[in-house]
């Protein structure tokens, strides 16, 4: 249900016998390469939402599914891949990389991360220009395999919830394009270079078919997890109806393939 309480963020009780057993969700701290460099000012892209957007999804996958989730401000908001609690975690998230720089380390520790069978969300961001950055950064992870482009008919959309429309129509736009939209139809971010408008949804996949790393381009599902109680027009067309659900059905796929 709406929350217009924004400020109000969800709690629950943990299991007291087995604390860490409990979903916790993840999110990488890294470096910047150009616009940003380092993890101060622009270099903090890799907070944008938290906490908000980390414990409201967490409630609501508490709330809807049988997941047992870790309760309150997540331990790690941001943990470097560098981090020997890295492999403890096997989904982990990465919001805005527009900018992402990896340094030889972080790259191979990434790579032997995913290969052992951890998972890696990436989300929110636009254009050609971001994912061109983006792309370097995860050919040095994975120089061998391409991101795959993924049809609406792939699994992960129809877990938990069955999604049916086409990957424009699950553009979730940040909380102001988003409230506007309602009146001028515009769902995706204009002031990037390149093609914002069209939604990617990509895979990393491992030998075995696997999918390593799940890639939303042209998207915001952040926003929508963090903004869901600033507007109720905001939350019913895209926090509902497409970053909740597609996230659990993300969710859900990783953690049982």
């Amino acid at each position: 249900s709406y929350n217009q309480e924004q400020s109000v963020l969800p709690t629950w009780e943990n299991d007291k016998q087995m604390p860490h057993d409990a979903f916790s969700f993840v999110r990488i701290k890294y470096n910047t390469g150009g616009r940003g460099r380092g993890w101060g000012g622009g270099g903090r892209r890799w907070h944008t939402d938290a906490p908000d957007a980390d414990m409201n999804l967490g409630f609501r996958l508490q709330q809807m599914t049988s997941l047992k989730v870790h309760s309150g401000q997540p331990e790690d908001i941001g943990l470097e891949l560098t981090d020997p609690k890295l492999f403890s975690y096997p989904f982990v998230y990465i919001v805005e990389p527009g900018d992402i720089y990896f340094s030889d380390e972080e790259a191979a520790i990434l790579r032997k991360y995913l290969l052992n069978g951890g998972f890696l969300m990436v989300d929110d961001f636009w254009g050609d220009e971001e994912y061109e950055t983006f792309y370097e950064a995860i050919k040095k992870t994975f120089p061998e395999r391409e991101p795959q482009e993924l049809e609406m008919t792939h699994p992960i959309f129809h877990g938990v919830f069955d999604l049916k429309m086409t990957k424009n129509q699950l553009q979730v736009p940040n909380v102001e394009q988003g409230t506007q939209s309602e009146f001028t139809g515009v769902t995706w971010e204009p002031y990037h270079a390149g093609n914002s408008r069209d939604v990617h949804f990509k895979g990393i996949f491992d030998d075995k078919g696997r999918m390593m790393v799940m890639i939303c381009h042209n998207t915001d599902n952040g926003d929508g997890w963090e903004r869901e109680g600033d507007n109720i027009y905001y939350f019913r067309e895209f926090s509902e109806k497409k970053a909740y659900p597609l996230m659990i059905n993300i969710v859900f796929y990783s953690m049982t393939h």
